[in-house]
C-alpha cells in the first residue's frame, strides 16, 4: 500500500462519525484531559533497537521498516506486544520525544491504516486495554504530531476502542486479560474528554474482575509471576492516569494494587529476579527493579501466602521460597506439577532453583523440553514413582493430582518453621507428601525432612522408588563427600554450603535452567534416591553455611 493510500484511509478516520458530530455542533475536537506520567524505566536496549528498524522479545524479532500490522495478526507473545504498543516505554527510554515520536507516530499511523477501519482480531479487549493505557501515557510520542487529520484519527479510534470495550470487557478470559481490559476502558474514562461520566461503570467492572481473578492476599489465581508483573505494571499505569486527572483512587483498587505488589515481592529472591514457578523463570533483575521503583506502590514482602500459596523465609540474607498450594487449575497455560518444590539463595547468589520455563516470552525451546519443564521432577521436590504429583495434560491442563494441601507456619527467637503435606500421591500409591522446614533465624541453616506418610485404602504391594531432587542454579559446583552422604556447594557469589542427607543414597546429576532471558544453562541436581514401603518413609537433609 502507497504512502498516499495510507494518508488517505488516515484522512477517512479523522473525518469519522464521531468527529463530525462533535464538529456539527460547534464542539472542540475530541482530545485528552491529562497526561499520565509512566515512571517505569523502559529497556534502553530494547528502545535502541527499535530506532534501528527492528523489534525483538525474547527469541523473536521482527523488522520495522515495511511493518504490515495487518499481517502481524494478533496471535503470539510478539505480535502480541507491537499490538498493544508497551514497547513505548522502552522506546522512550532511548530517545527523546522528538526523535521517538518520529517512530511512534509512523507506527500509530500503520495500525490506524491495518486496524482502524474496521473491527477485527486486534480489537481484542486485552490489547485494547494494553493499548490504550500505553497510547495515554505516551501520549507525546503518538501525538505530537501537527497533522490535524492523523490527531483526530487517532483519538477518533481511541473513543471508539473504549466504547468497544464498553460491551466487550467482560468477555475478555478471565483474569489478567479481563482486568487490563477493564484498566483500559478505566483509564479511557479519566482521560478522555467526556468520558467521567461512565467512570462509575467501569470502576465496577473492573473490581469484579480483580476479585475473580486475584485472591484476598494480592496474588493471582493463576500464581503465574510474570503475570503477576504485568498486574503491578497494569495497576501502576492506572494509578498513574488517577493521579493525572486528579481523580480519588477507589479504596479497594489501591489496595489490590498494594497486595499484588506484595506478592510479587513475595517472590523474588536476593538478587532481585523472581523465583521459577508455574513454567515462568526469573526474568530480567532491571527490568523487575525499574517495575518496583516505578510502579508508585510501596509493600513488604508477602510472606504467609495462602491463595498465592508462596511462603516466604528469610534470615540474614538468606531467602527460602516454598510453593505450598495446589497448581492452578484454571488461568494458566503452563500450570506446573510443583507442589512442595522451593528455592534456595544466599544473598546474591542463588543455590537451589527449579528448572524454570519460557514464561510468556516468545522461545525456540522444543515442546517436548517446554512439557518435561512442567513436571514434578523438574521442580526441588521429591517425586514418586517418577510420577507427576498432579498429572500434566496436553495444551497445559492439568488433570487429577493434589487437591488439599496443610500448611503449618511458626516463628519464634531460633528459626522459622513450614509443616506442609500435600495429597497428590494418595489416589495412586496411598501416601502422603509432607515436608517440613526449618531456617534458622542466623540465616546459616535450612533443615529439612521429607516423609511419605500412609493415608487411605490403597495400599502398594512392592517397594516403589522416590527422587527429592534439589536442582541447583547455573554456575554452583557440587563436590561429593567421601562418604557419599553430602556435598560441598561452591560459587562466586557466596560462601561455600554443605550439604547432608541421611535414610538414602545421594546422586549428583545433570540438569538444567531456563535463565532470564529463556534459555537453558546447564547445570548439576543433588538427588536423594531411595525406595519406599506401604508403611512410607523419612528422609532428613540440611543445607548449612561454612563460614
Amino acid at each position: 500500500m502507497t504512502a498516499a493510500a495510507d494518508r488517505a484511509i488516515v484522512g477517512k478516520l479523522a473525518r469519522g462519525s464521531l468527529l463530525s458530530r462533535l464538529t456539527a455542533h460547534g464542539r472542540k475536537p475530541l482530545r485528552l484531559t491529562a497526561v499520565p506520567r509512566d515512571h517505569v524505566v523502559g529497556d534502553r536496549a530494547v528502545g535502541e533497537a527499535l530506532l534501528a528498524g527492528r523489534f525483538a522479545l525474547g527469541d523473536d524479532s521482527i523488522g520495522l521498516a515495511d511493518l504490515d500490522f495487518a499481517a502481524l495478526g494478533a496471535e503470539g507473545p510478539l505480535a502480541e506486544a507491537l499490538q498493544g504498543f508497551s514497547w513505548l516505554r522502552d522506546l522512550a527510554a532511548a530517545a527523546g520525544r522528538e526523535r521517538g515520536a518520529k517512530l511512534a507516530e509512523t507506527l500509530a499511523a500503520r495500525w490506524l491504516v491495518a486496524h482502524g477501519t474496521r473491527v477485527d482480531p486486534a480489537w481484542r479487549p486485552d490489547l485494547w486495554g494494553t493499548r490504550i493505557l500505553y497510547w495515554t501515557a505516551y501520549a507525546p510520542f503518538v501525538l505530537s504530531s501537527r497533522d490535524q487529520g492523523y490527531r483526530s484519527a487517532l483519538l477518533n479510534t481511541l473513543a471508539r476502542g473504549a466504547r468497544h470495550l464498553d460491551s466487550t470487557a467482560d468477555k475478555a478470559p478471565p483474569g489478567l486479560p479481563r482486568i487490563t481490559a477493564w484498566a483500559g476502558l478505566v483509564t479511557a474514562a479519566l482521560i478522555l474528554q467526556g468520558g467521567l461520566p461512565r467512570i462509575a461503570r467501569a470502576e465496577s467492572g473492573l473490581m469484579r474482575a480483580l476479585a475473580a481473578a486475584q485472591y484476598e492476599d494480592g496474588g493471582l489465581m493463576s500464581r503465574n509471576p510474570a503475570e503477576q508483573m504485568l498486574l503491578v505494571d497494569r495497576l501502576g499505569l492506572l494509578r498513574a492516569a488517577y493521579f493525572a486527572s486528579k481523580q480519588e483512587l477507589p479504596d479497594g483498587l489501591e489496595d489490590s494494587s498494594a497486595a499484588a505488589l506484595a506478592a510479587l515481592h513475595g517472590i523474588t529472591m536476593g538478587d532481585g529476579a523472581l523465583s521459577s514457578w508455574q513454567g515462568c523463570n526469573p526474568s530480567n533483575a532491571a527490568r523487575i527493579a525499574a517495575l518496583i521503583d516505578g510502579c508508585g506502590l510501596r509493600a513488604r514482602p508477602l510472606r504467609s501466602a495462602r491463595g498465592w500459596g508462596y511462603h516466604r523465609l528469610t534470615a540474614l540474607g538468606t531467602v527460602l521460597v516454598v510453593d505450598a498450594a495446589p497448581p492452578p487449575p484454571r488461568m494458566s497455560a503452563t500450570s506446573c506439577a510443583s507442589t512442595l518444590a522451593l528455592e534456595l539463595g544466599d544473598g546474591p547468589q542463588r543455590l537451589v532453583v527449579n528448572c524454570g520455563g519460557p514464561g510468556l516470552l516468545p522461545t525456540a525451546l522444543p515442546a517436548e523440553l517446554t512439557d518435561a519443564l512442567r513436571s514434578t521432577a523438574a521442580h526441588s521436590t521429591l517425586t514418586l514413582a517418577d510420577t507427576n504429583s498432579t498429572a500434566l495434560l496436553a495444551g497445559g491442563q492439568l488433570g487429577k493430582g493434589v487437591e488439599d494441601v496443610r500448611v503449618d507456619r511458626s516463628e519464634d527467637n531460633d528459626s522459622s518453621r513450614l509443616v506442609a503435606a500435600h495429597d497428590g500421591y494418595v489416589r495412586g500409591f496411598g501416601l502422603v507428601h509432607e515436608r517440613s522446614l526449618i531456617l534458622g533465624n542466623d540465616g546459616k541453616e535450612v533443615r529439612g525432612q521429607d516423609k511419605l506418610v500412609p493415608k487411605g485404602r490403597k495400599r502398594i504391594r512392592e517397594a516403589v522408588p522416590f527422587a527429592i531432587r534439589f536442582h541447583l542454579a547455573p554456575g554452583v559446583e557440587a563436590v561429593p563427600t567421601a562418604d557419599g552422604m553430602g556435598a560441598l556447594l561452591r560459587s562466586r557469589g557466596a560462601p561455600p554450603w554443605n550439604f547432608r542427607c541421611r535414610g538414602a543414597m545421594l546422586t549428583i546429576e545433570e540438569s538444567l535452567a531456563i535463565d532470564g532471558s529463556g534459555h537453558p544453562q546447564p547445570t548439576l541436581q543433588l538427588a536423594i534416591v531411595g525406595d519406599t514401603s506401604a508403611l512410607g518413609t523419612s528422609i532428613a537433609w540440611q543445607f548449612r553455611r561454612s563460614s
